[in-house]
């Protein structure tokens, strides 16, 4: 029987970012992810005319520099921009402008996994085609901003690639620089895969031929590129049969990836500096020291993780909620600043439960009103059904919890005479089930608890019943 053979996987990253400025990167065209209308931003600059000049997006570095500090790379002291020559309907120019030897970060890591460079370039156009048979393209996107992120190639699953992702998408929105939508093509993926038997990496022998697949839009869409490509390497290779380095496309409705063209290697680009832009010395610019660019940079993912876990002690799960939905975050800790420490993970068990399932009204709801709801619950005054409606009656009409929980009959009763009178009704009336208790029926206490709720319509605390029954009997 031939054994099977066993393959690692190795996978390297370039992601692409839209980043959030007001104009483009080299003209002062609006930057609008939101326009529908084809060609309306555009000018003489990034259309590519003879005689213009480009002008560089200050902003748009220091959304790149403050990226490398908080995965913590190194800045560059010295930078430049280069020509990346090659001829597309998507580039106007017929070069794109780009960075290539003097990127503005170098190195970083972000959940362990290394990054090479980080460095910043201009858009493309986008282009449609199969129109009437016709190829249309929108230049609204040529030059602007976008970053790209190379990692090392030092993943070796889709799920390692699809949770690198998901974090670097999570830092740039609480950093700013990008709103990062994916459905808007606002950070696209390029997955470089390779694999090699298993036998043959222990031997300390090359990787695998690297094969890159492109625009991927979606961390869905990359989970399932990065599978079929595994599966169509290791066929190939279990046949005998060589894999061959090219750049390769994902087709959504097939599921499968699709030859582009041969992969290119950087001698191909021709790259070579800019002589329209200026060099830069970061150091002499205010704006772009270290110093100056940490005190704009608030709270990352990664601070607010371990911040959260040391001041709140909550559920690691409930904190990487709280990470991904702010404005719940904001509202927990709003709560928790009106409470113990000790009622901090009941807090959060009502926030992550009820108030998310109610995430279109939510915003209503004000964090010393929550904290109130909270504090009826520790004295007995709510049972959790009771929580429960009142929260939704706060977050629908707002007013004060206490005051709604009265009203409505959520307050549980806990006056032990006026209880009491209930018990004995309860004995009386279930005389069987109190003598099966005595016989060592214990879940029958359960029914007479059960009973005394119903006669209170909900509205007595269940513990204070069951320790009177008890007494009773």
């Amino acid at each position: 029987m031939q054994k099977e053979i066993a393959f690692k996987t190795t996978i390297g990253l370039e992601v692409h970012v839209e980043l959030k400025t007001k104009t483009k990167m080299f003209c002062a065209c609006k930057n609008d992810t939101d326009e529908k209308r084809p060609n309306i931003n555009i000018c003489p600059v990034c259309m590519g005319h003879p005689g213009t000049l480009p002008v560089i997006n200050k902003e748009a570095i220091k959304h790149v520099l403050k990226v490398g500090l908080s995965v913590g790379g190194k800045l560059a002291d010295f930078s430049e921009f280069d020509r990346k020559n090659y001829f597309y309907p998507d580039i106007p120019k017929g070069y794109q402008i780009s960075q290539y030897k003097y990127p503005l970060v170098s190195g970083g890591k972000l959940l362990g996994v290394d990054i090479t460079r980080i460095h910043l370039e201009e858009d493309t156009a986008r282009s449609s085609h199969d129109t009437d048979n016709h190829s249309l393209v929108d230049f609204n996107r040529a030059g602007v901003p976008l970053m790209e992120l190379v990692t090392e190639p030092v993943m070796h699953s889709s799920a390692e690639v699809v949770k690198f992702g998901e974090e670097l998408r999570l830092l740039l929105r609480y950093l700013g620089v990008s709103e990062v939508n994916m459905e808007k093509g606002e950070m696209r993926l390029e997955a470089n895969i390779s694999i090699q038997r298993s036998d043959l990496n222990s031997q300390g022998l090359p990787l695998g031929i690297k094969v890159e697949v492109k625009n991927l839009n979606s961390f869905r869409a990359a989970e399932r590129a990065i599978e079929y490509e595994i599966k169509r390497q290791a066929e190939i290779l279990e046949e005998g049969e060589k894999v061959i380095q090219e750049t390769r496309g994902w087709d959504e409705k097939n599921q499968v990836t699709f030859s582009q063209r041969s992969k290119e290697d950087s001698h191909d680009y021709r790259y070579f500096p800019d002589p329209d832009l200026p060099k830069l010395k970061l150091s002499e610019i205010e704006d772009f020291k270290e110093e100056t660019l940490r005190n704009e940079i608030k709270e990352t993912p990664k601070d607010k993780r371990a911040r959260m876990k040391k001041d709140y002690d909550i559920k690691e799960s409930d904190i990487n909620f709280y990470i991904s939905n702010v404005e719940l975050g904001d509202l927990f800790e709003e709560a928790a600043s009106n409470l113990d420490k000790k009622d901090f993970q009941l807090l959060s068990n009502y926030v992550v439960s009820d108030i998310a399932s109610l995430a279109t009204d939510a915003s209503k709801i004000k964090g010393e009103q929550i904290a109130e709801v909270i504090k009826m619950i520790v004295s007995g005054d709510l049972s959790s059904r009771g929580a429960k409606d009142t929260i939704q009656v706060l977050v629908k009409e707002g007013g004060d919890p206490r005051e709604i929980a009265k009203k409505a009959g959520f307050i549980q009763q806990n006056n032990k005479e006026e209880l009491m009178l209930v018990v004995q009704n309860i004995i009386t009336q279930n005389s069987e089930i109190v003598e099966a208790y005595k016989g060592g029926k214990l879940s029958a206490i359960q029914f007479l608890v059960g009973q005394g709720m119903k006669a209170t319509k909900g509205s007595a605390n269940p513990e204070t019943l069951k320790e009177l029954i008890l007494k009773a009997i």
